[in-house]
């Protein structure tokens, strides 16, 4: 699954050279002729302002929407019907469940306006224009070092650049008072775009298949090809009456935008010409050589082994009892996903050599500085001063990374310190809304599987952290409780008054009991260690951060006369390449996967409950009455695809289109083989996999009898 978002951003990255057909994540408002010549001699019927028009309302780039600030989605009808991943609308498909009422395990339709279900806390974006800042943002900036000439080029981006960027957000806001606005950096730094958006908060479930079609495949099949997963949702963007973002209200009415995108049944076939509009959360194909291997070290290896001991956890309780299930089935899912991303990034990254080829650019790279004096001037120290930052901060990430993971783990932690903020509230309305939020935690939350998860953090920080490093806490249980983590869990939560079991009135009243809690002194013990960590760990990031901006900046101007992409940074971008299969190792995958496929994975459920299934789903799939939905040229019922499209994480959700800018299937993955993708793109082996739209109608339509939409969609 291809979600967004990390701890530690502002790492720029360096990878690839010169783009190819299927590299490269562009932004539509700057594609490049030569890109946009590439794309229509691959197939593209439409031109760069059928793409991308910031006044018409009506180019293709109005039906993509930024879905819940992590995921993509697509408009697929004029009354504002969306569709967007199973795994980006889990999270609101399992608040809205109960175990009486368990739509994320059974499924939901509405089959009218009435019966759809709000989505509280939900967004949904579209892009109304991105203009380009940069010059803007310069001249700034020379204003700074005319006033200030001692300082240097990366003293006065440290100092001044984010207050410059806030300047102009906040003319923009002035232009767009109800309008979201966003500055960005690309290239290093080196471009300015400022995007502004129109936010819809008023979003509805419409349709959702049952988890186990949502989700077929589970942590086996994760991240994995073939696939047979039907990840979609349905939710509906509702507008006041002159269609203009609202909050929640009976008297809203479906949005009724100038444009949706055509849902196409027609197929595809290898070297149809297929492109992804989305929202590409964050890559890092520019980062050195030095960087991809603390992303190997420092980041990955922790996040593997503290999320795998906290998943074993919640995975026993979820699977003795539906309650829980339903609780941590969101949670479990955020985690696992860059776990097991980080699994595959490493044992990619390893295969392929990647850390060698970067090697070996960089190397060209300085060669070609030694050429000119100013480039010396410029760039002669940048891998020296990277190798240094890198090495120096090397123990401190990791253990920070340990750190951070292990008290993400705590869910004690988030009710201790929403309880002192609660008890330090001054008036009954900062109360009622912290209150509002400790409810909502309980609502996910089971005190026992809290009380198994803190042992193992507990465990993992004292094995993992080094000892200078380590929180007074584990010094605690070696002398307090002979070394017993249980014996101090046990006393934790047995003794605890913010264990999200407790009414909040009594919060309230236990006053400064509340600040002798031992949950809280938890808290400030673990606090206190973290900080003592990421206080010198910032030291080195600026540092960091400019140098390798620099060499992203040498990259482009040694091969200026080569088309480049910005890394992703959750902006809006197109990926375009073919429907193509792939060969690793010894063994060829095809393109499509059929209903087959998926029979053949269920008749194994009794041995893998990631590959369980409803009798009456199969029942309905052995009938074979696929109709329309089948495809022409195979006569089978095809389920997901591949494409060479780029994408990462955030990409979840965007639309795959044909050459007409007609829907054929949402992205949803990427394969195993190609998981150091965000950090090296490789042509051969990296793969977009996507649900195609077929699949996600037919069960519309034969599952859910939802004819409605069925017809909305205008078929």
């Amino acid at each position: 699954m291809i979600f967004k978002k990390l701890l530690f951003g502002g790492l720029l990255a360096m990878g690839s050279l010169t783009a190819v057909a299927d590299e490269g994540m562009w932004v539509l408002h700057k594609i490049d002729p030569r890109t946009q010549q590439a794309m229509q001699q691959l197939g593209l019927q439409l031109t760069s302002n059928e793409l991308y028009d910031p006044e018409s309302g009506v180019s293709l780039k109005d039906a993509v929407v930024d879905f819940g600030d992590f995921c993509s989605g697509v408009v697929v009808s004029q009354d504002g019907l969306v569709f967007t991943n199973h795994h980006c609308g889990f999270g609101a498909i399992q608040a809205l469940s109960t175990p009486e009422d368990d739509i994320l395990g059974n499924g939901f339709v509405a089959h009218s306006f009435a019966e759809e279900r709000p989505a509280e806390g939900l967004s949904v974006f579209f892009l109304q224009r991105t203009d380009d800042v940069t010059g803007r943002v310069f001249a700034e900036l020379k204003k700074k070092q005319e006033q200030q000439p001692e300082m240097s080029d990366m003293e006065l981006r440290e100092e001044y650049l984010g207050d410059i960027m806030d300047e102009i957000k906040a003319s923009y806001k002035e232009k767009y008072p109800k309008r979201e606005v966003r500055v960005q950096s690309f290239y290093g730094s080196s471009q300015f775009f400022v995007s502004v958006y129109k936010e819809y908060r008023d979003i509805r479930l419409v349709f959702t298949p049952t988890q186990s079609l949502g989700k077929f495949g589970g942590d086996t099949d994760n991240w994995m090809w073939p696939r047979q997963t039907c990840d979609f949702s349905v939710f509906r963007v509702y507008a006041d009456k002159n269609g203009e973002p609202a909050e929640y209200s009976k008297d809203n009415v479906p949005l009724h935008p100038k444009r949706w995108a055509k849902v196409s049944i027609d197929g595809y076939a290898p070297g149809d010409y297929c492109m992804t509009i989305g929202y590409p959360g964050s890559t890092s194909r520019y980062l050195s050589s030095y960087g991809i291997t603390e992303r190997m070290e420092c980041q990955n290896v922790p996040m593997i082994e503290v999320r795998g001991a906290k998943q074993d956890v919640w995975s026993k309780w979820m699977k003795s009892d539906r309650t829980i299930a339903i609780k941590y089935a969101s949670k479990y899912a955020q985690s696992s996903n860059y776990w097991k991303n980080s699994i595959g990034m490493n044992k990619a990254l390893k295969d392929l050599g990647v850390v060698a080829e970067k090697e070996k650019l960089q190397q060209r790279i300085m060669q070609w500085v030694a050429q000119d004096e100013k480039r010396k001037e410029r760039y002669d120290s940048v891998l020296v001063k990277l190798q240094k930052g890198y090495a120096d901060r090397a123990e401190l990430y990791r253990n920070v990374m340990y750190m951070n993971e292990a008290i993400n783990g705590m869910e004690i932690l988030d009710f201790a310190q929403m309880a002192d903020r609660l008890s330090l509230c001054q008036d009954s309305a900062q109360a009622v809304h912290m209150i509002q939020a400790i409810e909502a935690q309980k609502k996910d939350y089971d005190v026992r599987v809290d009380k198994e998860t803190c042992v193992a953090m507990l465990r993992l920080i004292s094995e993992k952290v080094d000892k200078k490093y380590q929180p007074e806490v584990i010094k605690t249980i070696k002398k307090d409780y002979n070394g017993s983590v249980e014996a101090y869990v046990d006393k934790l939560f047995g003794t605890t008054v913010v264990n999200g079991k407790q009414a909040e009135r009594d919060i309230i009243l236990a006053g400064k009991k509340v600040q002798e809690d031992m949950s809280l002194k938890l808290l400030e013990d673990l606090s206190v260690a973290f900080a003592t960590l990421v206080v010198p760990l910032r030291a080195n990031n600026s540092d960091i951060t400019y140098n390798e901006n620099l060499l992203t900046q040498a990259l482009l101007e040694m091969d200026i006369d080569q088309p480049h992409y910005s890394d992703a940074n959750f902006s809006m971008r197109a990926s375009y390449g073919i429907i193509q299969d792939y060969t690793a190792g010894n063994q060829h995958y095809d393109y499509y996967t059929n209903a087959q496929s998926l029979l053949d994975k269920a008749a194994q459920q009794d041995e893998i409950d990631d590959y369980k299934l409803e009798g009456s789903i199969i029942e309905m799939l052995k009938k074979g009455d696929f109709g329309r939905y089948a495809d022409k040229r195979t006569k089978q019922m095809q389920l997901c695809f591949l494409s060479n499209n780029d994408i990462t994480g955030g990409n979840s959700g965007s639309p795959m289109f044909n050459g007409k800018g007609e829907l054929i299937g949402l992205a949803f993955d990427g394969n195993w083989e190609a998981m150091s993708g965000d950090i090296s793109f490789d042509p051969a082996l990296q793969r977009c996999i996507g649900v195609d739209i077929r699949f996600v109608l037919y069960l519309i339509d034969k599952w859910g009898h939802a004819d409605n939409l069925i017809k909305e969609m205008g078929l």
